[in-house]
């Protein structure tokens, strides 16, 4: 599981540890790794996913997998004529060019292997409609979520089903500042069905779902966790 050292990530590894995996977790964050592979009873891999040799490295160290979690990103946001090369570039290594290297990698050892496997990829509501002030991080999203549906076209001869999870607005340790303004939470109530913002065990759930066997016949779908963000609007009548 590639970024699984907070956040979505890591929920998706408890979730998968309580569901009878035996879930590697890979990033950065060495210490905090191996603090949460002990909690669930997994391995930690040191991974960077924007570093070409990290990647090598770490998929030559561990057995195929049968289940492949991309979730490792990065965001930054800002206005769409103020970003710099060296944050276009930072943004896009992580967030697309290291999850494609890695899934690259992993995928033609399923394939070699010949028994199958899952691609799970988490892209972002990014992937499904536009937000201002995140133009290159929804470059990436939306590369994802075009990713997720090639290979499924791809590899679903070799039995490997890959699908893309879009999570809406789901509160974490990196934008939980943010979503304690009563402006921006006023707004969500007036844009989706369900008005609180979510939170990573909403969307871990899904993620063991697209991992198991009863998932075997559901392939190159993004499917957002968004509490219906993309689907629904409120208003303030009442008949």
């Amino acid at each position: 599981m590639a970024g699984a050292s907070r956040g979505i990530g890591l929920e998706i590894a408890r979730h998968m540890a309580a569901a009878g995996a035996s879930v590697v977790l890979a990033a950065r964050s060495k210490d905090a790794l191996e603090a949460h592979a002990a909690e669930i009873g997994g391995h930690a891999l040191v991974l960077d996913v924007a570093d070409p040799h990290s990647i090598a490295a770490a998929v030559d160290s561990i057995e195929t997998p049968d289940i492949l979690v991309n979730v490792a990103g990065m965001n930054i946001r800002k206005r769409a004529e103020d970003f710099t090369r060296e944050e276009y570039d930072r943004i896009l290594e992580t967030n697309l060019n290291g999850i494609f290297t890695l899934t690259q990698k992993i995928g033609a050892r399923m394939i070699a292997r010949g028994t199958g496997g899952k691609i799970i990829n988490i892209g972002s509501i990014q992937s499904i409609r536009a937000l201002p002030y995140l133009a290159v991080y929804a470059i990436t999203k939306g590369g994802l979520a075009q990713l997720t549906e090639v290979l499924a076209a791809e590899w679903g001869r070799y039995n490997i089903q890959a699908n893309c999870i879009a999570p809406g607005i789901i509160v974490t340790d990196l934008n939980r500042k943010m979503w304690q303004s009563e402006k921006l939470l006023n707004w969500l109530k007036g844009c989706q069905a369900n008005p609180r913002p979510g939170t990573p065990e909403d969307v871990a759930p899904l993620a063991v779902f697209l991992a198991g066997r009863g998932a075997d016949y559901i392939t190159g779908q993004i499917i957002a966790v968004d509490g219906g963000y993309t689907t629904t609007a409120v208003w303030p009548f009442e008949p």
